[in-house]
C-alpha cells in the first residue's frame, strides 16, 4: 500500500517545487506566454468557469499562431488551444502518466479531481520522478546488499 501511494499522481504533485497556471480561453496568446517564461512552464490549462477546456502549450503557439503568421497580441487562446486534451486522476500512478504521454505523443496531463484541475503533470515532473525513484531503490538495495550499511563497502 505504501508503496502504490508513493507512485501515485497524487503523491508525485505534493512533492512538486512548482505548481500550476491558468488562462481564461478569451484572452490572447500573449498572455498564456508571459505566463509560461515567468513561471519557466511549457503549457497552462485554459478554464472557462472553473472547467477544464483545453490546454495551450509552447507547441501551440509556434505551429498555429507563429507559423502560421498571426499576432499572440490579438490571437485569442481560444483558436489554438488544444481541445482534445488527456487528463489523469490522483489515484493514478506516474506509470500510468508515461504511458498515457508516449502513447498519445503529449507532454502535459491535466490532473482532475470531480472534474476540478487542481495539478498539472509534465514530463520533465515524471522523469524526475523516476530518477528520484531508482535512486531510493539503488540505496536501498546497496543496504540490503551491504547489510544495512550502504556505505561500508566504501571502507574495505
Amino acid at each position: 500500500m505504501q508503496k502504490k501511494d508513493k507512485t501515485s499522481v497524487r503523491y508525485m504533485l505534493n512533492n512538486k517545487h512548482k505548481g500550476f497556471w491558468t488562462v481564461a480561453a478569451d484572452e490572447v496568446v500573449v498572455s498564456a506566454l508571459q505566463i509560461m517564461v515567468a513561471n519557466d512552464v511549457g503549457a497552462v490549462a485554459v478554464l472557462e468557469h472553473e472547467k477544464l477546456v483545453g490546454i495551450i502549450t509552447e507547441r501551440d503557439c509556434t505551429r498555429k499562431v507563429l507559423l502560421q503568421e498571426k499576432s499572440a497580441h490579438t490571437t485569442k487562446i481560444r483558436e489554438v488551444m488544444t481541445t482534445s486534451v488527456y487528463t489523469v486522476r490522483l489515484d493514478q500512478t506516474v506509470d500510468d502518466c508515461r504511458t498515457l504521454m508516449t502513447e498519445k505523443n503529449v507532454r502535459h496531463l491535466p490532473v482532475l479531481e470531480n472534474e476540478r484541475l487542481v495539478g498539472i503533470i509534465s514530463i520533465r515532473d515524471a522523469v524526475r520522478y523516476t530518477i528520484s525513484d531508482q535512486a531510493f531503490m539503488i540505496e536501498q538495495l546497496e543496504g540490503h546488499i551491504y547489510g544495512g550499511h550502504p556505505a561500508s563497502h566504501d571502507d574495505e
